[in-house]
């Protein structure tokens, strides 16, 4: 009967091949549906791998608070896990993450702390910081700390890449995927390259982020900052779970790209799903658009279009801030 524990339920999810956006009959375009995962996306896998490994090593123990600053998906998995073990959930997250998020949180029975997205890295006020000072405060805390915390990108060494790499017969040639903590890239670009060096890594990074100019430079642009509107990607610090040295390319996109993309996604291929699925899509259709040659292309839909009903799949929102609307 273990086998029914919800746990059990993180990974696993299907991948399943573009039909109809691709105009492309010389490349295969795949998506890993990671909204299939039980809190609805991809950051189950590696808050299940980081929690697990702190109850093992003492880290977190019964009665304690599970502390972290995330931009929703995270902090849903760690309300989610919390729920299941017993523990208290405190997030800490930027205003701009959407009122589905925030109330999905205060289900599972999480409290949120939002703190401002123009507030600056070095900023008390930086929801990074605030969930610092936090779990520096309380007794028995622990913090994911998925910004700096190796075993997130090591979650997705032991099972998102072994997946991409079975369920594609070892076919792969490109994955595609937009990074904020970079674990998912980190992980599956490490896991798949050991198995092919041939295969190529790129990363879609929103406008404002640093990450496409440390990538081309070596350098920190002093301007850097995460005031775009799409979520969980991209970012105005670097974290210590992005291996750059795995990535082949960087694609730079705006939130226009992400959002018309993710509305075409649910409408073209009945695809429902975030603004950073939507992201790494329109990577992947830029990449194809250049290939000459055969090859088997990767991405994932971190998360389901459920969460964003208030944002960009509300034809006025998308009115409201200048978005093009593609009937």
């Amino acid at each position: 009967m273990n086998s029914y524990k919800l746990l059990n339920t993180v990974g696993n999810t299907p991948l399943v091949k573009l039909q109809n956006i691709n105009p492309y009959p010389h490349i295969e375009i795949y998506v890993k549906l990671e909204f299939f995962n039980p809190s609805g996306s991809i950051k189950d896998r590696i808050v299940k791998h980081i929690i697990e490994n702190a109850e093992v090593n003492g880290l977190l123990k019964p009665g304690g608070t599970i502390v972290e600053n995330t931009s929703g998906n995270t902090g849903a998995a760690v309300a989610m896990i919390a729920a299941i073990k017993g523990y208290k959930a405190i997030l800490t997250m930027p205003d701009k993450v959407s009122k589905e998020k925030q109330d999905a949180l205060k289900a599972f029975g999480a409290e949120i702390v939002v703190t401002p997205t123009s507030a600056p890295p070095d900023s008390p006020e930086h929801y990074v910081n605030t969930a610092k000072r936090i779990a520096e405060e309380i007794p028995n805390s622990f913090r994911v700390n998925q910004y700096n915390n190796l075993k997130n990108s090591e979650a997705h060494y032991l099972s998102t890449g072994p997946e991409i790499w079975r369920q594609t017969d070892e076919k792969v040639t490109h994955f595609v995927a937009a990074g904020s903590t970079g674990g998912t890239i980190s992980g599956v670009g490490k896991y798949l390259k050991e198995k092919n060096p041939d295969i190529q890594i790129i990363m879609p990074d929103p406008i404002g982020s640093i990450y496409f100019d440390y990538f081309k430079t070596g350098k920190i642009k002093k301007d850097g900052n995460c005031n775009y509107q799409v979520e969980g990607v991209g970012e105005d610090h670097l974290a210590h779970s992005m291996n750059f040295s795995i990535i082949d390319d960087m694609y730079q996109f705006n939130d226009n790209d992400a959002f018309t993309m993710a509305r075409r996604l649910a409408r073209e291929e009945g695809i429902f799903g975030g603004g950073t699925g939507g992201a790494n899509v329109w990577g992947a259709l830029k990449l194809a658009k250049n290939l000459k040659n055969p090859a088997v292309i990767v991405t994932v839909i971190p998360d389901s279009g459920v969460k964003y009903l208030s944002k960009f799949y509300n034809d006025e929102w998308m009115k409201q801030n200048n978005y093009l609307l593609i009937s």
